[in-house]
């Protein structure tokens, strides 16, 4: 009788001890998740996505993920410093000044429009091509020079280091010097000076087309929407890119992973008004040329 009840104590005791070393393992498991921190900083053109995806992907499977502005420029070099896991571009790294694109390794995530915006009482809807660069070169610098009301047009700029800007500028300036504005670091900062200001106009991406005191407009008659930036009928546009330093690994991987997975490409980046890498027509390359997929 009291083998039997010794055995029955040292059985407990095992299942006792077995439980409390599981126990162990997933705390100390849980506590490895919590402290992989991720930091993202860059493209605030890319910005939304990122946050929205990241609060997505932390309830779903943990981890802590923080998202930053800053502009690409920043982006690009935080990340190959070392100082961030991600850096946001809409760029590619090799147009950057000082960027070692050797060391980087590209995510291509999304593809955003960008259009020109004006003041909601602006009345002009369209322009083409040529006197949207005359607007940012500063040769047209009243709206009835382009048919519009005796209005003195305000620029406002993105600063330098912004992939919005570079984009912009290589779209339509065809290389010539942008005029002297008054520079703004962020898409959303520029929405709202436009908002605020009677007759200016700017640049911002698609995700920002949000605002009820903006309207975007029209160039050579095209309007800016996701089905024609796909074919290269709207040509302001660029790869939303996702930097690392070297292969990634760990949470940052499997965070980039997901940021291509279906349940983000098919559902949240159309809801956000980006578009999937997998519905463009037409691939860009480094170098600005832009050619069909098939």
């Amino acid at each position: 009788m009291k083998k039997k009840k010794l055995f029955t104590l040292v059985t407990l005791f095992g299942v006792a001890a077995g439980l409390l070393v599981g126990c162990g393992n997933q705390k100390s498991q849980s506590n490895a998740k919590q402290g992989e921190k991720i930091t993202i900083v860059g493209s605030t053109a890319l910005q939304p996505l990122v946050e929205k995806a990241a609060t997505q992907y932390t309830s779903e499977k943990g981890g802590d993920i923080t998202v930053q502005g800053g502009g690409s420029g920043t982006g690009l070099s935080q990340v190959q410093e070392g100082a961030v896991q991600i850096g946001d571009s809409d760029v590619f790294a090799s147009q950057q000044k000082g960027i070692d694109s050797s060391k980087l390794v590209d995510h291509k995530v999304a593809v955003v429009g960008m259009a020109p915006i004006v003041n909601k009482n602006v009345a002009v809807n369209n322009l083409t091509m040529d006197q949207l660069r005359d607007i940012f070169t500063g040769k047209i610098t009243n709206w009835k020079q382009v048919g519009g009301k005796d209005q003195k047009i305000v620029v406002v700029n993105r600063a330098k280091g912004s992939g919005t800007r570079t984009t912009f500028e290589e779209a339509v300036l065809n290389g010539q010097k942008a005029m002297s504005a008054q520079e703004q670091d962020s898409n959303g900062t520029v929405q709202k000076i436009v908002t605020k200001t009677p007759g200016a106009i700017s640049y911002i991406a698609f995700s920002y087309l949000n605002e009820d005191g903006i309207k975007a407009l029209s160039i050579d008659g095209v309007k800016p929407t996701d089905e024609n930036v796909e074919t290269n009928k709207w040509k302001i546009w660029s790869y939303e890119h996702m930097y690392t330093k070297g292969q990634p690994t760990g949470e940052t991987k499997a965070f980039l992973k997901y940021m291509t997975s279906k349940s983000v490409q098919n559902k949240l980046v159309k809801q956000m008004k980006y578009i999937s890498i997998h519905d463009m027509k037409v691939q860009k390359e480094k170098d600005g040329t832009v050619i069909s997929k098939n």
